[in-house]
């Protein structure tokens, strides 16, 4: 009898180059592969020259910088009426007029890089006797004013990876920062508990706004943009009560709004000196990306988080208590943005006034869209803005009010607009057209 002929099995698949197989999810968030077989691109020169022509993430917020600054300089150009003057002979003396143009710009660039990132002048001072402190200084002072636009950024873009959008972070912070006060100026404590409780308890002020704002929605299915927007005027209006009563946080003997000093033992710490020095807020405001970027992408309650809002419908179907989900993620937000208002008013300002708010709220929303809510991502658009907040103050002072510092808003303004278009970076740059652009998934949180 004649053997029966077996098929030989089946070939096993070559496996597909590296760069084909890079690990991403649906949210963009690196290092979240989709299967236990996924893995990491290879970083090699045709991975680069793909991204480069394709128009990454990256790549896009890099060349939507450059761009910004490109404009920016043709503002700056337009501000100084030498340089004006100089292009009205264009045709007569065009080597004057284009060497007017490059002083006016590379100086105000200049002087924004010293101002926010290294001044050489200080390098030479310190191998003459002068201050090596003084190297750091710029840097510092860029530290300093992102740690409070990097916590409400991550503020942000942890409620954005769940599908809701956190206009409240003014509000939240407006939560932490009364909480924070009255424990700073009225209980007594021990130097290292003092700061630890405030700290705590900034996070509590603001997690309680969040957490509210996270409860009406998933109990009454109020929009959180409707509700967060309405909570800042009321947190604004709190403020300003409070302000206004010595019973309650006004300082004594004073008839304008302002607190008292928050007690020194409940200061953070500052390295080298005091304010603007980077102090122990900055390590706080890194901590919390790290603990939030871990969050996202390690635990089950970040995944919930995701899946939350990738489609509260499928999460639902999955056995995810979405409800559960919104109120925990917005406490998170709420506590972040708490920390923020920590970080001012026990660190770059020690005494909370009406106006301590600021911009933190609005800008924390843009450095959210930046850093494309990603946590580590985030921390870098926070740097970017604080680094121009104090540069464009540096070059206002350098160039005697000639460039002003609003200059600074127009380049903010600027860079996330064109980061919130990659079609027009593409069409500017010819740019290959890709499936997706990254930044889609960032405005994904308008569910109702």
């Amino acid at each position: 009898m004649s053997e029966i002929p077996v098929a030989p099995p089946d070939p096993v698949p070559a496996q597909a180059p590296e760069s084909a197989t890079a690990a991403h999810d649906q949210s963009g968030q690196p290092g979240e592969s989709p299967g236990p077989a996924s893995s990491r691109a290879r970083l090699t020169g045709a991975v680069l020259v793909q991204a480069i022509t394709q128009g990454s993430s990256a790549v896009i917020t890099i060349l939507a910088i450059f761009l910004a600054l490109v404009v920016g300089g043709v503002l700056i150009v337009f501000s100084d009426p030498v340089v004006t003057r100089a292009w009205g002979s264009l045709f007569t003396h065009p080597g004057y007029a284009l060497a007017q143009t490059w002083d006016a710009v590379s100086f105000a660039y200049s002087q924004m890089f010293e101002g926010a990132i290294l001044n050489p002048s200080t390098v030479s001072a310190a191998f003459h006797g002068g201050s090596v402190a003084a190297i750091f200084y710029p840097l510092s002072s860029t530290c300093a004013q992102a740690t409070p636009l990097i916590l409400t950024g991550l503020s942000v873009a942890i409620a954005f990876r769940a599908g809701l959008f956190n206009i409240g972070a003014a509000g939240q912070w407006v939560g932490g920062a009364v909480v924070a006060t009255w424990l700073g100026f009225g209980v007594s404590l021990p130097p290292v508990i003092h700061v630890i409780v405030c700290v705590l308890g900034a996070f509590v002020g603001g997690a309680v706004i969040g957490g509210f704002v996270g409860l009406l929605k998933a109990r009454t299915g109020a929009h959180e943009v409707i509700v967060t927007i309405m909570l800042n005027y009321v947190m604004y209006d709190l403020l300003s009560y409070l302000l206004s009563h010595p019973s309650m946080l006004q300082q004594p003997h004073q008839t304008s709004q302002i607190a008292p000093f928050i007690a020194n033992d409940a200061n953070l710490a500052h390295v080298g000196g005091p304010p603007p020095q980077v102090g122990i807020g900055f390590l706080i405001a890194v901590a919390a990306a790290v603990g939030v970027a871990w969050l996202l992408s390690r635990t089950t309650t970040g995944f919930q988080f995701r899946t939350v809002g990738a489609s509260p419908s499928a999460a639902r179907t999955a056995g995810i208590n979405v409800e559960r989900s919104w109120i925990l993620v917005m406490l998170l937000a709420g506590g972040l943005a708490g920390l923020s208002a920590a970080a001012v008013v026990q660190g770059t300002n020690t005494q909370l006034t009406f106006n301590s708010y600021g911009t933190y709220g609005p800008d924390g929303i843009t450095v959210a869209l930046l850093g494309r809510a990603k946590p580590i991502s985030v921390v870098l658009a926070g740097l970017l803005f604080g680094a121009l907040h104090v540069g464009g103050t540096y070059v206002e002072a350098a160039t005697l009010g000639q460039v002003p510092a609003d200059i600074v808003q127009v380049l903010e303004g600027l860079i996330v607009l064109f980061v919130a278009a990659p079609a027009l970076i593409r069409a500017v740059f010819r740019l290959r057209t890709t499936a997706g652009t990254g930044m889609e998934a960032v405005a994904k949180g308008w569910n109702g």
